[in-house]
């Protein structure tokens, strides 16, 4: 059930974004897309997970290096410079 809601949130939204274009051609939809809904996915499991990046990793069925690049492309992860 949760699942059918979240999917008719993305297409209600979607559809308000194409709306708003107002007849132009949308360019890139599938990486705006990702990129909109990657970033809170990726703060909301942090967050539940109290920044347990093994946890979180496992929740989103990631890499734990993969997860770590992501929160580091979405500025929630600085990277450190080891000398």
């Amino acid at each position: 059930m949760a699942h059918e809601k979240l999917e008719e949130c993305v297409r209600s939204n979607l559809q308000l974004y194409l709306d708003d274009l107002q007849g132009q051609e949308p360019s890139n939809m599938y990486d705006m897309l990702l990129r909109v809904v990657e970033k809170p996915m990726l703060e909301l499991v942090m967050e539940q997970t109290r920044n347990n990046q093994s946890r979180a990793a496992q929740w989103l069925g990631l890499n734990r290096n993969t997860l770590r690049k992501k929160l580091v492309d979405h500025g929630m992860l600085t990277t450190s410079v080891r000398s």
